[in-house]
């Protein structure tokens, strides 16, 4: 009986439950994995705490990223067979196909292979992090060579994925943190400029940094009444790809200067491209590529058991990581 990890009332990171349950067979359409590695997600806390865009049936599992052989599939399953290395793509709902535990069950949609010289680690730090820049930068934004992006909250794994995506375009990444200690970090990870916003001013020096024209995107998952000063770095006819909401407050519209300088503020999630098999398969492609090339190179912060798969949520909790979080199986 494999350990899997439950919850069976929303709430902090101690509901989380290792549970010995009955090993699952895969119905049609699906595969079967013996999990390896799991990469953890702020959607994922907020799920726990059922504060997103699923809520929970209880009791119920969770989890979007993991990397693992396969071990069983479908009785209608071509593309894959057991054996294979795959990683698990967010793009089902989570407390049906919850990955976090020993075996997990997933579509076979939501499965892609990996480059044979990325460890099951790394495995599981690819699809929520650049699927989710992916769709926003390239998809969506258009990313051009020398094209200026502002990456807020960049510690974070999106974050240092949209990095490395704005580089490996031949863009220009500005990078912001809210305390020094992580600049030096950040400007190892790729960034071409860091503004710490505890102790510069972002439209300030954002401008400086532009020669005084702004960027032309903003890659933020913070909201709130930071947005002001995102619309007020923001170039003429520039884009805000909001993706996220970790800020504790309302998110006022800044009218003016998006009527004056002609803004887009997109909201924008990573199903938009998930859910898009022509989008998918062009973000798998690029992320692939980019992959085998080494443009593309997941930074893990840190590793947990699955143990202490309550201690790895707090730990995502308090903001002190530098890359992706890996919990192992």
């Amino acid at each position: 009986m494999p350990k899997i990890v439950r919850f069976h009332e929303t709430g902090g990171a101690d509901v989380l439950k290792l549970e010995d349950l009955p090993l699952v067979e895969p119905a049609n359409g699906e595969i079967r994995l013996k999990v390896e590695a799991l990469g953890l997600n702020r959607a994922e806390i907020m799920f726990r705490k059922g504060q997103y865009l699923e809520t929970p049936q209880l009791p119920s599992r969770l989890g979007y990223e993991a990397a693992g052989i396969i071990d069983a599939v479908g009785p209608d399953i071509t593309d894959f067979k057991i054996g294979d290395r795959v990683s698990t793509i967010p793009s089902f709902p989570m407390g049906q196909y919850g990955v976090y535990g020993e075996s997990a069950i997933v579509p076979a949609y939501a499965a892609a292979k990996y480059p044979a010289t990325l460890s099951a680690i790394e495995g599981a730090a690819i699809w929520m992090q650049y699927m989710t820049a992916y769709g926003a930068l390239i998809e969506y934004g258009q990313l051009q060579k020398n094209d200026t992006v502002l990456i807020t909250a960049a510690s974070s794994s999106v974050g240092i994925a949209a990095i490395q995506l704005v580089k490996a375009a031949g863009g220009v990444a500005i990078a912001t943190t809210r305390g020094a200690d992580k600049k030096p970090f950040l400007l190892e990870a790729g960034a071409d400029h860091v503004i710490v916003t505890d102790e510069e001013d972002l439209v300030e020096r954002g401008m400086q940094l532009t020669s005084g024209k702004g960027v032309r995107l903003v890659f933020d998952p913070v909201a709130g009444p930071f947005l002001e000063h995102l619309a007020g770095v923001t170039a003429h006819g520039g884009i805000i790809f909001e993706y996220g909401a970790l800020a504790p407050h309302p998110t006022p519209f800044p009218l003016f200067p998006a009527l004056a300088k002609g803004l887009t503020i997109r909201g924008y999630t990573l199903f938009e491209i998930v859910k898009n098999p022509k989008m998918l398969t062009r973000g798998k492609e690029y992320i692939y590529s980019g992959l085998e090339s080494g443009a593309l190179k997941p930074i893990i912060d840190r590793t947990f058991p699955l143990s202490d798969i309550a201690d790895a949520h707090r730990y995502m909790a308090s903001n002190q990581q530098k890359g992706k979080i890996i919990v192992t199986v």
